[in-house]
């Protein structure tokens, strides 16, 4: 982790090391969220906007699911399954980063949140109240 008074560059990826993304962040916030997919997928969520993700590698290599909505735009690596990041519903314009595919970040130095998404719609403005971007 790089960091230049407040914001830390950090780098992550899928599993087999197809895909692979760095990112600026600078608050250490995160939110579990105990909805369906995030549950079954081990998702913990690091919302970062647009000009502070960059994928490195592996574009060609993303494979995209969607449901309900459609929104949301969850990616995974086609090889590893591994789901790294996506776009998520609440913030479709940023990135939502699984801080369980960051490299070199100790989870403990982050403080969590919960967040109930099996009520998504009831809830939803207490994520979105989590960054400036509405």
């Amino acid at each position: 982790m790089v960091n230049s008074q407040s914001y830390f560059k950090i780098q992550g990826g899928c599993h087999c090391g197809t895909v692979g993304f760095e990112a600026v962040i600078d608050k250490f916030e995160a939110i579990n969220c105990n909805c369906s997919i995030c549950r079954k997928k081990g998702f913990l969520h690091l919302l970062v906007p647009p000009e502070n993700f960059t994928l490195i590698k592996g574009e060609q290599m993303l494979t995209t699911y969607t449901f309900n909505t459609h929104t949301a735009q969850h990616t995974f690596c086609s090889i590893c399954g591994i789901h790294s990041f996506y776009r998520p519903r609440s913030h479709p314009g940023w990135f939502d980063i699984n801080l369980n595919c960051l490299d070199q970040v100790n989870l403990s130095d982050f403080k969590m949140k919960s967040f109930d998404g099996q009520n998504w719609e009831k809830n939803v403005d207490k994520i979105k109240q989590t960054r400036p971007d509405n």
